[in-house]
């Protein structure tokens, strides 16, 4: 397959090659990922961690979980809650349980096996990119939580300052492809994981889909000069 065939248009990818994707590289995900933003995506993850654990959530759904290192991170700082960690690729769960994540399941986060109105948070970091349709995704998502409760989305988007955003650009299309094609054998997997970040909506433009979509409050933080966003919403009441 080649490149473009996985980038299905402007709201949202090709799921079978998504999923061939993240199998082919779930052994060396993590390692490529702290190697690739020099550890900074660690301190992304600690933010969103902390932001949920100030909700004071009893269960939290963790969509596109992959490896778990935002479900673990999530369940250091909320000991006593429930952190469900939901993925479609079972080699990215299998290096999920090897952070001590149990509470796992495999499933599509566009056709969740949950229930309505159960989940007080759902976070789901650097995955609603990838997704087939990124407002269905945030419905499915909006189905599942509690009225009021919480959605923490986390994903890579570019910088604003002309300068630092052609840098940046430069990086993901010439540099990110072959460092992480050294380091997992799989280049083609992260020339589409790069492309996908100048396609997916950011900023403003996210929240706005997040409202049109079942939120209402949606707000966004940058993060590290805007390589980052968090954005944050409730379901609507």
């Amino acid at each position: 397959m080649k490149f473009d065939e996985g980038l299905a248009g402007n709201n949202g990818q090709d799921a079978n090659f998504v999923r061939k994707a993240f199998a082919s590289i779930a052994g060396r995900y993590v390692l490529t990922n702290h190697v690739l933003s020099l550890g900074i995506d660690v301190l992304w993850r600690r933010k969103t961690a902390a932001i949920v654990a100030n909700l004071q959530p009893k269960l939290i759904l963790d969509l596109a979980t992959g490896s778990g290192d935002l479900a673990a991170e999530i369940q250091s700082r909320c000991p006593s809650a429930q952190v469900l960690g939901a993925d479609f690729s079972p080699p990215m769960l299998l290096e999920a349980k090897k952070r001590g994540l149990s509470d796992l399941i495999v499933a599509d986060a566009m056709n969740l096996p949950i229930v309505d109105n159960v989940a007080d948070v759902v976070t789901v970091a650097f995955g609603l990119r990838n997704m087939s349709s990124w407002a269905e995704a945030l419905r499915e998502m909006s189905r599942v939580l509690k009225p009021g409760g919480s959605l923490l989305v986390l994903d890579f988007s570019l910088p604003k300052t002309p300068l630092l955003r052609k840098a940046h650009l430069f990086y993901l299309r010439q540099v990110m492809p072959k460092i992480a094609g050294i380091l997992t054998g799989e280049r083609l997997a992260y020339e589409y994981l790069c492309g996908s970040i100048e396609k997916f909506p950011a900023g403003e433009d996210m929240c706005q889909l997040m409202r049109d979509n079942g939120f209402q409050e949606a707000r966004s933080q940058t993060l590290s000069l805007g390589i980052a966003s968090l954005y944050i919403a409730k379901k609507a009441s």
